[in-house]
């Protein structure tokens, strides 16, 4: 493998077409359809550019010098390929004969600013009411996915989260590619590796979760939920392991946690379902929905609680604390939407030692019926 200095002037070499895409802040995600095909996304907005490789070749080979770094090529066999750039960003490379259209490349930014909740409530991702209400939430070690669509958030909302929980704990991040920029500094950061060309060397998110849980955690935060590793996920979450949060793919808070059984059957575990359901319902206490909107912009829709139960016919029940509504009522686009208190009561209250007291603001007094 190059050095890290060699790997970063090569890099500026061989990617100088789309250089000044990833130097530009306000870019998010460059993705290269061919070589003469370049789509960006800026403030949420996606347009093609007028930039271009000067051939096949040139674009290969750009490939070829961000994956040599991961001791990788185009001429190994397999056809999805992940890496990274020298500042983090990551890198998905879909080659022949998956790409049926030639080798196109994706490369996700690696954001420098990490926001905090005070800036994601400038932004209106969220509201003040919202985010007290997830800081008690995450103090009182409430287990919490965020869910949402591709680029709806999920990462920035789980890093801004981060900053609730206090400093004296120890937090071990797995993750399938590096993204998180958790703002703590007790952290241990585990990520999954691919096999390399000869199909030895794989470590996958579940073999790092056993490895986490004798890592000694206070807590675990996985960046994405995708596959068997829900269920390891699952028992560690209803076995000591409080105040843990882990994003995935869904639509809804209902979709989250069906998404979220579905996976854990992909473990292999041989496991009734009714049972698993009630696992599943005693993980999780709360779904955070993100979701992006028209002109890019990201919001928190739903936060909803878990009951503890499900129902007799084995469905789960949730209790939506907070959706989002139009702003005294505008029938403008959702610019006006924001985060609102439906008036639902949450059962946290009833899970609250004394040393939290100081925590409840009097906007979420009447979430936990203290009003």
């Amino acid at each position: 493998m190059p050095s890290q200095e060699l790997f970063v002037q090569t890099v500026e070499h061989y990617l100088a077409p789309i250089k000044a895409y990833l130097a530009d802040p306000g870019v998010t995600e460059v993705m290269i359809n061919r070589a003469d095909e370049i789509y960006i996304e800026k403030d949420g907005q996606v347009s093609r550019t007028d930039a271009k490789f000067a051939d096949q070749e040139a674009f290969e080979a750009a490939i070829n010098n961000i994956l040599q770094y991961t001791g990788r090529s185009l001429s190994d066999d397999q056809p999805l390929v992940d890496s990274r750039l020298p500042d983090g960003s990551r890198v998905h490379v879909a080659k022949a004969p998956c790409a049926r259209n030639g080798t196109a490349v994706t490369i996700r930014k690696f954001s420098k600013m990490v926001l905090d909740v005070d800036w994601l409530i400038e932004l209106g991702t969220l509201t003040r009411q919202a985010s007290d209400f997830l800081n008690l939430a995450v103090l009182a070690e409430q287990n919490m996915l965020v869910a949402g669509g591709t680029s709806s958030g999920k990462t920035s909302l789980l890093n801004a989260l981060s900053s609730f929980i206090p400093d004296e704990q120890r937090i071990v991040v797995i993750e399938d590619s590096a993204e998180l920029q958790l703002q703590k500094n007790h952290l241990i950061s585990l990520e999954a590796q691919q096999p390399d060309r000869y199909g030895s060397g794989a470590v996958t998110i579940r073999e790092l979760f056993r490895s986490s849980l004798r890592l000694r955690p206070d807590r675990i935060i996985i960046g994405e939920v995708r596959g068997g590793e829900a269920l390891d996920m699952i028992q560690a979450m209803t076995s000591g392991h409080g105040g843990s949060m882990g994003t995935l793919h869904a639509n809804s808070p209902a979709d989250a946690l069906n998404r979220l059984e579905t996976m854990a059957l992909m473990s292999k575990v041989e496991l009734p379902l009714h049972a698993l359901r009630g696992q599943v319902a005693s993980a999780v206490d709360l779904v955070v929905q993100m979701s992006r909107h028209i002109g890019g912009r990201r919001l928190v829709t739903q936060i909803s609680e878990v009951d503890h139960a499900t129902t007799e016919a084995g469905h789960y029940n949730l209790r939506d604390l907070f959706t989002l509504r139009r702003a005294d009522g505008d029938d403008q686009a959702d610019k006006q939407m924001q985060l609102t208190w439906t008036g639902e009561r949450s059962a946290m209250a009833g899970r609250l030692s004394g040393e939290y007291q100081d925590q409840i603001t009097d906007t979420i007094k009447p979430i936990l019926g203290m009003d």
